[in-house]
């Protein structure tokens, strides 16, 4: 009697392991489920939402880091031909994206449009030196003049160097080949970023996701079209992915992430590199594909980006993009800084360039779970083009067409320890919690029943054995 109450325990033991074995299994399904249903919840831009508060105004600070590349022979440019030589300046520290988004509307059909304001705060502590430090760079009206002005009127342009005493590099502070200065050339403000403070990027209108979460924050709209109008051509004018601030939740690394940039004026994709640690929360780490600025000649799609055949070897030069037609004619050229990925022949052009993928590649850190982006730099590089003229007396001596780097910047920001521990306290440690019941049932079942269906086949064995004897 007593050995078949002990068989009938270990019986019910096991029963009840499988039972607990399987909750736990079960519980794998419906707490992924609801997982995924809260943040699905939190990841919509609406009010109330996670997602809403960190989108209005962005929670990390965003700085813009500058780099000048300092000319260090422009007498011998100009009078024997020589090659530029350049010695990296910076940085010079700036503050930006600090004012929330305005003119916020939701729409009907489950958009929202917003403005972007731009301003720039200048931060000594993390620069160099003031921005009344000076540097020796090109003269931006003189290249741009020349990239502009036909040859047919380059008598004209000579005059108007000579009586302005204007050359091809100048010498002027950081605030103002930034911000602008009142140049005697073209006699009115020219910088690099004029203007910029008080000014607005968009209209924007991205997907709130509130009936399609997996295009929460993917641009629908940007000034009001659903294409660029840059480049002439179906695909390069589209515009993909959200604003890289974030991207729909639940990330596939297999899959590689879109975003459009207004900065170099058109969408760009990002691949998977590796999984990092951001103060204890895992992320994804996304980088640009060297085949982003490629020639023609290497990537086909880029074919629609080549608007110069002159100034581009006809097609063949990799590592510059011309956004002219998307600035207002302004005859500027983007690349990675010191041209990382570009051809041989602009760093052969311009020397004391060190291209770098440590320091020069652009990346994002993206959460996968909820796909907010919790650190990114990006980096660009501002160029502009001269080239042979036997007119102008201050390009007689050049040789060749010369994309020439003016300034680096590098637009950053991180998840700051604050954030980070609310991060880890609202989202991951509910998931590693649930992770870890899920884990324990399934574990703890099993191991009864097993345990449970050994004891029971030992006690039958030794039952059957003495029943025999």
């Amino acid at each position: 009697m007593g050995c078949c109450n002990r068989r009938c325990g270990l019986i019910a033991g096991a029963v009840f392991g499988a039972a607990v074995a399987i909750l736990g299994g079960v519980l794998i399904p419906l707490g992924n489920s609801i997982i995924e249903g809260t943040v699905e919840k939190e990841a919509v831009i609406e009010p109330g939402t996670t997602a809403y508060d960190n989108w209005v105004s962005t929670g990390g600070k965003v700085y813009r880091q500058f780099w000048f590349f300092d000319v260090k022979n422009p007498l011998e440019v100009l009078q024997y031909g020589a090659k530029p030589v350049v010695v990296e300046k910076g940085p010079y520290t700036y503050r930006t994206r600090y004012l929330p988004k305005e003119n916020i509307t939701f729409n009907p059909n489950q958009t929202v449009s917003f403005l972007l304001p731009q301003g720039a705060i200048f931060e000594p502590s993390m620069s160099v030196g003031p921005e009344e430090d000076k540097v020796t760079c090109l003269n931006l009206a003189v290249a741009g003049a020349y990239s502009l002005i036909p040859k047919v009127f380059h008598t004209v342009l000579e005059n108007l160097i000579k009586s302005t005493n204007s050359s091809l590099f100048q010498h002027r502070t950081v605030k103002e080949m930034l911000w602008g200065y009142t140049d005697p050339l073209l006699k009115g403000n020219i910088g690099l970023f004029a203007p910029y403070n008080g000014t607005y990027d968009g209209y924007y209108t991205v997907y709130s996701g509130k009936e399609d979460i997996s295009k929460v924050g993917t641009v629908d709209r940007w000034r009001g079209k659903r294409s660029l109008g840059f480049w002439n051509d179906t695909y390069c004018d589209m515009i993909n992915g959200t604003d890289a601030s974030s991207f729909p939740p639940f990330v596939d690394k297999k899959k590689p992430i879109y975003f459009f940039s207004s900065d170099i004026c058109r969408s760009v994709s990002a691949g998977f590199e590796e999984s990092m640690d951001l103060k204890g929360i895992e992320v994804y780490r996304y980088t640009l594909q060297p085949n982003t600025l490629a020639s023609p000649t290497v990537n086909p799609d880029n074919q629609c980006f080549c608007r110069d055949p002159k100034t581009t070897k006809d097609c063949t030069l990799a590592g510059v993009l011309d956004i002219g037609s998307c600035q207002d004619g302004k005859p500027i050229y983007i690349s990675l800084p010191h041209f990382l990925h570009g051809s041989p022949y602009l760093r052969e052009a311009v020397l004391g360039l060190n291209p770098s993928e440590e320091h020069h590649v652009t990346f994002l850190d993206v959460e996968p779970t909820t796909g907010f982006t919790l650190r990114f730099a990006k980096r660009i590089q501002v160029n502009m083009m001269y080239g042979p003229s036997k007119v102008i007396t201050v390009l007689k001596k050049v040789k060749d067409y010369t994309i020439f780097p003016v300034v680096w910047l590098n637009e950053t920001a991180a998840l700051d320890d604050e954030t980070a521990d609310m991060f880890k306290k609202e989202l991951i440690s509910r998931i590693q919690m649930l992770e870890i019941i899920q884990k324990a049932l399934l574990g703890i079942g099993v191991a009864i029943f097993v345990l449970c269906l050994i004891s029971y086949c030992a006690v039958r064995r030794r039952y059957n054995q003495n029943k025999f004897v």
